[in-house]
C-alpha cells in the first residue's frame, strides 16, 4: 500500500464513511489512528490526513469564504502558475465539467482547489480530484445529491473500465 496522506484519506472515506453516518457523536480519533495504523498508515501521515480533513471542515463551517467568491456562471477562473504546475490538466478538466454541469459551483470548486493543492503530491491527477471532490462534497451541506450523483458516476466509470 502506498503510504501518503491521499492514501490515508481515502483509506477512512471508504471504510468509515457509512460509520460517521450512523452515529451523533465526534468519531473517537484515537480507536480510529489505532486502526489506520493497525492497516499499516505511518503515524506522521495519519495526522496529516486528520490535519487535511480539520482544514476542510472549517472551510465548510466559515461563513465568508469561498462564500464570498462571485457564483456567477458566466465567470471564468484562471490558475495561477503554481497550479497549473501541480494540477494535471485532465484534472482541470475534471473541476471544469463538474462546474459546467452544476455539480459544483464557484464556491465549492475553491475548496476542492484548496484541498487538491493541500496534499503533499507533486501533480495532482484526475483520480486524486476526483476523490478530492467526492470529499469536499461530502462534507458541503446541502449537497448530498451531488456528492451522491458523482459517486455513481466514477463508481460506474471504473466498474465500465474493468469489464
Amino acid at each position: 500500500m502506498k503510504d501518503n496522506m491521499l492514501d490515508v484519506l481515502m483509506y477512512i472515506f471508504e471504510n468509515f464513511i457509512d460509520d460517521d453516518q450512523n452515529k451523533s457523536s465526534e468519531p473517537d480519533v484515537v480507536a480510529l489512528t489505532n486502526e489506520l495504523g493497525h492497516a499499516g498508515f505511518r503515524q506522521g501521515e495519519i495526522t496529516k490526513a486528520f490535519e487535511w480533513l480539520e482544514d476542510l471542515s472549517v472551510l465548510c463551517e466559515e461563513d465568508d469564504y469561498p462564500n464570498s467568491i462571485n457564483n456567477v456562471a458566466s465567470g471564468t477562473r484562471i490558475f495561477s502558475d503554481h497550479e497549473k504546475q501541480k494540477i494535471s490538466i485532465s484534472a482541470i478538466g475534471f473541476l471544469t465539467r463538474l462546474e459546467f454541469y452544476n455539480i459544483i459551483t464557484p464556491s465549492v470548486r475553491e475548496v476542492i482547489l484548496d484541498r487538491a493543492m493541500a496534499l503533499e503530491s507533486e501533480i495532482i491527477d484526475m483520480d486524486q480530484m476526483k476523490w478530492v471532490a467526492m470529499m469536499v462534497l461530502y462534507n458541503r451541506p446541502g449537497r448530498e445529491t451531488n456528492y451522491l450523483w458523482l459517486e455513481n458516476l466514477l463508481f460506474d466509470l471504473e466498474q465500465d473500465v474493468l469489464h
